[in-house]
């Protein structure tokens, strides 16, 4: 992975780390995933280790999940 991916929900949580993190590591670092727009990649999300969003996952691998908004069972509903 060369990229880190910035999974998230849509929530005012999310969108407010979004903009952080892309600040932070720069939009062409980082592709951001929407899971409730791009439901095919909850369970990439899932295996990644990611529990909840917002969650950055790093290109080593690392899941650093960012301020509480949802957890994975409430974004597949």
């Amino acid at each position: 992975m060369n990229k880190s991916i910035f999974y998230h929900a849509g929530c005012p949580v999310c969108i407010s780390a979004e903009q952080e993190i892309v600040n932070l590591i720069g939009a062409n670092n980082v592709e951001v995933v929407h899971l409730g727009e791009k439901r095919q990649h909850i369970e990439a999300a899932e295996t990644a280790g990611v529990k909840s969003v917002p969650a950055l996952v790093t290109p080593t691998g690392n899941v650093l999940h960012i301020n509480y908004g949802a957890s994975m069972a409430d974004v597949k509903g």
